[in-house]
């Protein structure tokens, strides 16, 4: 049924649409609109059988779904920022326990200083967690992904973590087309844990281990990963026969088949990205973009097919890390190890500055005559921070920086220190 829906809700008819049974959540922007829809289809009956628990923090969520999957009940959680940061110990827990666990990550920023607004900090802290990660671009996607999240999750009994840009996506109206019942229940069947608890017979789920077997333990846990490489755009591949669209899989290519210059990234900023391909293409650029769905698996062999023929690849991301630069574009550089090209990092909208298609031209463009340096960081303004550099250098006391910056430019009024 096509219908124009919030991307919150229509994450939330989706999940619904995948009966779970067990709904642990703590409400935190931007992902609220997602579990208030869902406590409303429990207490209403349109979920059921469905306990929806809301818990005290983003801790005991994972901490309920946990207990919830190793019960043998589909689980299912969400949130966001500084709730993912909460939840990180039972993170660990869910991905080395091997629970299936599906949780929408609403992308958010993480402080300080405080901001509510959308990058991939938030998921990318978590990038090694043994979590499964995949990037939604629309809330569509976001809708499909969700569908074929809790089928990977539990083919290859690991926790998926379906990433969508918070307030880009989550609050964004679209028109979404969302399945009926029975289409979901043929792409994903009844669940049948791999593990289970179980009073008639007794296991140890999360036995101590030392160092005799634990390299083994933890090496498994990459394995499958390595199995859910094969299975991501398996399931895609299915989901496309079974519902005429093509949603997820490890990565997608937009116009790189001649291309000298590929755009690499991540979530919503792809349509931006794509826009301004077309309109270099029309002036005879050639130049493509590369969105990456699957980040964890990371797909080394696809993306260096996908690269291997450009002269030089733009990687643009969403988070900083700090005292080096780039987290996708390691990764990428790993994938085109002895491939000889140029390489170009691009930090670009932190904490919600907004990533505009002409901002994006001036880079591509700048790329295509290899101007960039190897680390970039798009819109940022330089005089404010050579100012608040000369503040710190003058003396000890140069006080707070966000406050400082916020003084000069105009949206803090306060006296000068």
């Amino acid at each position: 049924m096509r219908r124009q829906e919030e991307g919150s809700r229509a994450v939330a008819e989706a999940v619904a649409l995948c009966r779970p049974e067990v709904i642990s959540a703590y409400p935190i922007s931007p992902q609220t609109h997602i579990v208030e829809h869902l406590s409303d289809m429990v207490r209403t009956g349109e979920i059921d059988p469905c306990e929806y628990l809301m818990v005290e923090s983003e801790f005991a969520a994972m901490s309920a779904a946990i207990g919830a999957s190793a019960a043998g009940s589909r689980a299912y959680t969400a949130t966001a920022s500084q709730g993912l940061l909460y939840m990180v110990e039972a993170l660990y827990n869910a991905s080395g326990l091997g629970l299936p666990i599906v949780m929408t990550l609403a992308n958010r920023a993480i402080g300080a200083p405080i901001n509510i607004w959308n990058d991939h900090s938030d998921s990318m802290s978590q990038r090694d967690s043994g979590w499964i990660q995949l990037y939604a671009e629309t809330n569509q996607e976001a809708l499909d992904m969700h569908i074929q999240a809790f089928r990977i999750a539990e083919e290859v009994s690991l926790p998926v973590m379906v990433c969508m840009d918070g307030f880009i996506l989550t609050h964004a109206y679209e028109e979404v087309d969302i399945p009926e019942q029975a289409e979901v229940d043929s792409l994903l069947p009844r669940f049948e844990p791999r593990q289970l608890l179980d009073p008639a017979e007794p296991v140890t789920i999360g036995a101590m281990v030392g160092p005799e077997a634990f390299f083994e333990v933890k090496y498994l846990a990459h394995a499958k990963q390595m199995q859910a490489m094969d299975l991501i755009p398996e399931v895609a591949a299915e989901f496309e026969q079974a519902f005429g669209r093509l949603s997820g899989g490890l990565l997608r290519t937009y116009r790189t088949d001649d291309a000298e210059t590929i755009v690499v990234a991540l979530g919503s900023v792809l349509g931006t990205i794509e826009e301004a391909v077309d309109e270099l293409r029309d002036e005879g650029v050639r130049i493509g973009a590369l969105s990456l769905k699957s980040f964890r698996p990371f797909p080394l062999d696809e993306v260096r097919e996908a690269l291997g023929d450009a002269e030089r690849v733009v990687v643009l991301e969403k988070a900083l890390a700090v005292g080096i630069g780039g987290i996708v574009s390691a990764n990428v550089r790993t994938a085109l190890s002895g491939i000889r090209l140029h390489g170009y990092t691009v930090i670009a909208g932190l904490g919600g500055r907004s990533i505009t298609k002409e901002s994006l031209r001036r880079l591509f463009e700048a790329a295509g005559r290899d101007e960039l340096k190897p680390l970039n960081f798009l819109d940022l303004k330089e005089e404010i921070v050579e100012r608040e550099l000369a503040r710190v250098h003058a003396g000890r006391g140069s006080g707070p920086h966000e406050e400082n910056i916020l003084q000069d430019i105009g949206v803090v009024a306060a006296e000068p220190h």
